[in-house]
């Protein structure tokens, strides 16, 4: 009997001892977990503020460079240099009346001082300072001596191209872009990165490492995105020609907002080597590379320069088409198609004005305006769009935001993101008698579910293509005039309002050319009318967007214009007709 009661002590020792030891390993784990935490936490501190002092010593040695030349050329005109468009600017710059050092100082200075109220830029390239003293003329340099703006997604060498994206940080290229390496060989000297969205996928311009971008005419709202530093640059007279990407808006939306140009080609007719997408594979919403100017003509040069024997050498998927000029420069009356709403998101007031003012003035100049309607938008935003974007249920965009922190001008955006797929579906049914939009996207964002399905969708994109080819045919419609998202929203909206992008993101889900013209401003009559905006559905996205756009009075409002595929130098046509007649209206 006492040997069993010795037994039982010495396991109830081991017992005690056992557990110590238990607890001890989960404290000391619990430990490394903590401290490996507090380390990635702290690498991933390290890693923003490197990026932040490369962008801040590249600042600071510009303006160095900047002052050194203006006390050395003491007689440079700047204010006129930056006055001038596009085309007098390579005209005085091929005929020896500038020098390329002359605009390049003046741009730089007024990007550095654009910059300090705007913080469009993520880093100025310093290279460009060498460019500058080996660029020369050549008659067939389209662009010579002319500094351009690109967006940060470009590659260029030895630079990164974050997306705005923690993971992306400290890994820069190892060659430029293909269209980076075009316009140096048109003259063009790219002297600077642009700001965009964190993980490029809203129409906000804010990120963890460079910080939120704001809006040239006014400081308290959005320069929109994702090409939103460029818009906010060009908008602020800091870069003559920019050039940004466009895969739902981005490049027409900050156009927008900002008051100025911008073309989204037909996908695939620009080089998309060297640009860094968020996730690759997605192929049913392509995106498009694309330029930003503060006229037509300059849209139009950009096209010009780009598409040429280099671009088609080192780019062999790109069709080798130049720049069809007969086409933009054609003055034969069109049969245009309208519309002023789209049927899922009521227009603002000055979107839907300026429809109607532009409408006015096509007709008096001889055109032919037919009513058009999208076909089965509700259908495309949800099945078509949301669907194709994330058919992994989002998993390949979650997977970039790893390791970093949010956004605020994404984090609402991406919350329902992280729901477990028969959450999304539950919550998607409780919201549909109250929300029908909210409830088909919640359900879009599952995704596709398996390989057939997302052949099955990328079939039934197919098909909407067609249809809508065949719908132009039907009415005979050589172009399509509609609205564009605007005016530029109070801040932290753009991650609330996704369903808005239905205005633009059709036109990537169609692959057809669609450009943005400033055509007005906000007015007062517009803001009175907005305190009566209900919407078409009258659910929460509705009474959002009336927040957004708020206190917009003054703001840029835009048209938008659209041709069917490879017809961008027609859709550039249509364009520069909408501006011509809006600057004739005004005198």
């Amino acid at each position: 009997m006492e040997n069993v009661k010795q037994v039982l002590r010495e396991m109830k020792l081991d017992n005690w001892t056992a557990a110590l030891l238990t607890g001890a390993a989960c404290g000391a784990g619990a430990l490394v977990l903590l401290v490996q935490k507090v380390c990635r936490h702290q690498e991933v501190k390290d890693k923003i503020q490197r990026a932040r002092n490369r962008r801040a010593d590249s600042l600071q040695r510009a303006e160095q460079a900047v002052l050194q030349y203006k006390t050395a050329h003491p007689g440079t005109d700047a204010a006129l240099i930056l006055a001038m468009s596009l085309s007098e600017l390579t005209n005085n710059l091929q005929e020896g009346l500038l020098s390329p050092e002359d605009v390049f100082y003046s741009y730089m200075e007024k990007t550095l001082d654009v910059n300090k109220d705007l913080n469009c830029c993520t880093g100025i390239l310093l290279e460009s300072f060498d460019q500058l003293k080996t660029v020369a003329p050549k008659k067939e340099s389209l662009l010579y001596g002319v500094p351009v703006s690109i967006k940060e997604n470009y590659a260029y060498k030895n630079h990164d191209s974050t997306c705005g994206v923690i993971v992306n940080l400290d890994r820069p290229a190892q060659k430029d872009s293909v269209i980076v390496e075009v316009l140096k060989r048109q003259g063009a000297i790219p002297f600077v990165k642009t700001n965009l969205p964190q993980a490029l996928l809203n129409y906000d311009c804010g990120n963890p490492i460079y910080g939120q971008t704001v809006n040239p005419h006014n400081l308290q709202k959005t320069s929109g995105g994702s090409s939103g530093g460029e818009g906010a640059l060009i908008g602020g007279g800091g870069s003559v020609l920019g050039f940004g990407s466009d895969v739902g808006g981005s490049i027409r939306i900050p156009a927008s907002f900002c008051g100025i140009c911008g073309l989204k080609p037909t996908a695939g007719r620009l080089s998309t080597v060297g640009l860094s997408p968020i996730f690759r594979g997605q192929k049913s919403v392509p995106s498009s590379p694309g330029p930003m100017a503060r006229d037509v003509d300059s849209l139009a040069l950009g096209m010009q320069a780009l598409l040429c024997d280099h671009m088609f050498s080192l780019d062999p998927t790109v069709p080798p088409v130049p720049f069809n000029m007969q086409i933009y420069q054609s003055s034969k009356p069109l049969r245009i198609g309208y519309l002023e709403n789209d049927g899922y998101t009521q227009p603002s007031p000055s979107m839907a004005r300026g429809i109607r003012e532009v409408k006015a003035l096509l007709e008096q100049a001889g055109h032919t305006l037919v009513p058009y309607s999208p076909l089965k938008i509700d259908y495309v935003v949800n099945e078509l769009v949301i669907k194709a974007v994330l058919a992994d249920g989002a998993t390949s965009f979650l997977q970039k935001l790893e390791g970093g922190p949010l956004d605020p001008c994404l984090g609402p955006q991406v919350t329902s993101y992280y729901l477990p797929t028969w959450l999304k579906k539950t919550l998607s049914f409780l919201l549909k008698p109250v929300s029908p939009r909210g409830s088909a996207a919640l359900k879009s964002i599952c995704g596709v579910g398996s390989v057939p399905e997302l052949w099955k969708q990328h079939a039934a994109v197919e098909d909407y293509i067609q249809e809508t080819i065949a719908e132009w045919r039907r009415l005979n419609i050589d172009v399509l005039l509609c609205p564009v998202i605007g005016p530029a929203y109070n801040f932290l909206y753009c991650c609330k309002l996704a369903g808005v992008l239905s205005y633009t993101v059709l036109y990537n889900l169609l692959t057809f050319p669609a450009g943005v013209v400033p055509v007005s401003t906000v007015t007062a009559e517009d803001e009175e009318e907005l305190r009566h905006y209900k919407g078409f559905y009258q659910d929460h996205w509705d009474e959002l967007f009336k927040q957004a756009v708020t206190g917009g009075e003054g703001l840029p409002v835009a048209v938008q214009c659209v041709a069917l595929p490879w017809q961008d130098e027609l859709c550039l046509r249509f364009m520069k007709e909408v501006e011509q007649l809006v600057k004739q209206s005004r005198k």
